[in-house]
């Protein structure tokens, strides 16, 4: 798995009215995390041709963050096929290494003049996929 990770600290505003972050952030996190590594790894001509849209979201949430926690985001891409990229993310506190959720997306590239699927290249494909 080539995993590429990105580190952040919970924000007061992501704090809800339980005292904990707020699940919609940890969706956040998801596409936080999956933009930046898209943006590390590819050409800025790739990144041109190619936005991404997501098809479906599945997050399993283990256990709270707090607020002022420092935050593990960790992302790599499963299977990718032409229209779809399975790309997982596991969310972590840094200092004691607790798992606090999961999640599995799909991404489909998308054309970003017509907004239709458009297909990534094999070679595209080669730098993300571990499946």
């Amino acid at each position: 798995m080539n995993a590429y990770e990105l580190r952040v600290t919970v924000a007061p505003g992501d704090i809800d009215g339980l005292g904990h972050v707020n699940n919609t952030v940890y969706l956040r996190w998801v596409q936080e995390v999956a933009i930046a590594h898209w943006e590390a790894v590819v050409s800025a001509a790739d990144q041109a041709a190619i936005v991404w849209v997501v098809v479906r979201h599945e997050i399993d949430y283990r256990k709270p963050a707090w607020a002022e926690d420092e935050i593990l985001l960790r992302t790599w891409v499963g299977n990718a096929t032409r229209l779809t990229f399975e790309r997982f993310t596991e969310i972590v506190r840094g200092p004691d290494g607790q798992l606090l959720a999961q999640a599995r997306t799909l991404w489909c590239p998308v054309d970003p003049e017509s907004f239709r699927p458009k297909r990534v290249s094999p070679e595209l494909r080669e730098q993300f996929s571990t499946g």
